[in-house]
């Protein structure tokens, strides 16, 4: 195995609590990365925006992947990379989702937009990236600056067909996958959290096989798939946890900070 140069981190459900909280031991352990010469980062389904309150006490310096992966932005949140959803595959993406009974989200690079205020998860949301969404009529408007669409239930195993009947909606023109058990994205086909690995060993001129990933869901598996070692959380589904190389400890019980002790220990 290659010496790990960087590590790349999903965020909900990998590198902070199910309240959302960055505790001091993950805190202390991106330090301790640091002090070893190994670099860090995140990539998520978030928003750009919804990651600005991890940059200052990670001291993150390195561009960051949101939409996992389909933006991507330097620490002070300049755009250097952006993909879209096709039109065309967006509103094969509402109609599947409305077809499905689920609520819709839409995100572009800068705005959450919704249709009802009454959601279940919004709240949890705009707890999560600490910002407001914006109520519209109708998505029409946006179609072409779609970032990502997401599809939100509180029945877990009606996303897990509504995931499979956008799959095959969408084909190769946009990527479906759950981000958490009540999130369905829908985001840009060439971009995923493993371009994002592969983006990030291309940026630093290092091999992927340099670079060790921690995540916790399906969409995670891409960047398992294109890094030299990964980690999945001890919430992780089984499938999930197959396709690790290890299993740490959970999001709740310092998982993350465990995981980087052992990255740090194969130095």
């Amino acid at each position: 195995m290659s010496r790990i140069s960087l590590v790349v981190s999903d965020v909900d459900g990998t590198l902070v609590t199910h309240d959302k909280h960055l505790t001091d031991a993950a805190i202390r352990a991106v330090r301790h990365l640091a002090e070893k010469d190994i670099a860090f980062t995140v990539t998520s389904s978030r928003p750009a925006f919804g990651m600005r309150m991890l940059v200052e006490p990670l001291g993150l310096k390195l561009p960051l992947g949101a939409f996992n992966g389909g933006l991507i932005v330097d620490p002070a949140f300049n755009v250097l990379q952006k993909d879209t959803i096709p039109a065309s595959a967006a509103r094969i993406a509402l109609d599947t989702l409305s077809a499905c009974g689920v609520d819709i989200w839409l995100f572009t690079a800068d705005r959450w937009l919704i249709t009802r205020d009454d959601g279940r998860y919004v709240p949890h949301e705009r707890a999560t990236i600490l910002t407001d969404p914006i109520v519209v009529s109708g998505f029409d408007e946006v179609m072409n600056d779609a970032c990502k669409i997401v599809g939100v239930s509180a029945e877990p195993e009606k996303l897990i067909r509504c995931e499979a009947a956008a799959q095959t909606a969408l084909g190769d023109r946009a990527s479906a996958a759950r981000s958490q058990s009540y999130y369905l994205d829908i985001t840009p086909a060439a971009r995923d959290k493993g371009t994002f690995v592969e983006t990030m060993a291309a940026r630093l001129g290092i091999s992927p096989q340099a670079i060790a990933t921690l995540g916790d869901m399906s969409n995670d598996l891409a960047m398992f798939g294109k890094s030299g070692l990964s980690f999945a959380m001890g919430n992780a589904s089984d499938e999930v946890k197959a396709r690790a190389t290890h299993v740490t400890d959970t999001n709740d019980n310092d998982g993350f900070a465990k995981a980087i002790d052992r990255i740090i220990g194969l130095e």
